[in-house]
């Protein structure tokens, strides 16, 4: 998906909404983490069981009830690399049922992979051919040479971690290297070796104070806009500040929305909590 798509999505939907599938298993409501203790299904020929069972079955109704509000998705693997076999299966499940069901989606792999050489291309190879992601978050602090293997996959997107929203990211990202914060080089050095087209860069949304600083050297680019909701951002500020004439944002809500009810009800409040998260109307 290209940029223009993306724009396209954001008018059609009049949102800027990334939900973050970020699914944790004690949070969720009690009919579903019921369904742990079911007998197992057979999927792809493998019986597939347990608590990963209960991710895939939550992931699906909130994925139904916020389709309409939303423009992206964004799994974040740790919820479910922790599950072992069954946690991936989850994952490429989730995936293809997103794919299948609401193939305009824009889906980003929370990843944040950041290594060289071979490495760095069969990471690449996971998650864009493999696994049919359309972005993937990377850390670059191994330089260029983390990032450029990302690059050579068309209609692909690299999402750099530039300015993140927690805590202790001041003890680095905004250290002075020649003059300029370190998050600053990072965004300029990745952009010279990249387009608006296949780079996007990750700004906290409590960090909004910063989005018009950074739309002062990079005007085109999307931000990825975690914080919003559980971590106190306000989309309403993040838009003010960040969005360009392409849209240029996604702003990622997750536990705010996929938690807005521990009720039999979590499906209808997830999209009451994402009809009013990063809405353009």
């Amino acid at each position: 998906m290209d940029r223009e798509a993306l724009y396209q999505q954001i008018l059609k939907k009049k949102s800027m909404l990334c939900v973050g599938l970020d699914v944790d298993f004690e949070k969720m409501p009690a009919p579903v983490k019921a369904l742990a203790e079911d007998e197992p299904i057979a999927v792809g020929g493998e019986f597939f069981k347990g608590k990963a069972r209960s991710v895939v079955e939550f992931n699906k109704a909130v994925i139904d009830a916020t389709a309409p509000h939303c423009i992206a998705y964004k799994p974040n693997l740790a919820f479910y690399e922790c599950y072992g076999k069954d946690g991936i299966k989850a994952l490429e499940i989730t995936v293809d049922y997103i794919r299948s069901r609401y193939p305009e989606m824009f889906l980003i792999a929370d990843a944040k992979r950041g290594d060289i050489g071979n490495t760095a291309k069969r990471y690449a190879k996971a998650f864009f051919e493999t696994m049919d992601f359309d972005a993937v978050t990377l850390a670059p602090y191994m330089g260029a040479d983390s990032v450029t293997p990302f690059l050579e996959y068309k209609g692909k997107w690299s999402i750099v971690l530039a300015l993140t929203s927690n805590a202790s990211a001041y003890q680095f990202q905004t250290a002075v290297k020649d003059g300029k914060p370190l998050y600053r080089a990072v965004m300029e050095e990745m952009m010279s070796i990249s387009t608006p087209d296949n780079m996007m860069f990750v700004v906290g949304a409590t960090k909004a104070d910063k989005l018009a600083e950074i739309r002062s050297f990079c005007p085109d680019n999307f931000l990825l806009v975690p914080g919003v909701g559980a971590q106190g951002g306000s989309a309403e500020e993040v838009i003010r500040y960040g969005a360009n004439d392409k849209g240029g944002l996604l702003i990622n809500s997750s536990r705010g929305i996929l938690y807005a009810s521990s009720g039999s009800d979590f499906a209808e409040a997830a999209a009451r909590a994402a009809a009013s998260t990063a809405s353009l109307q």
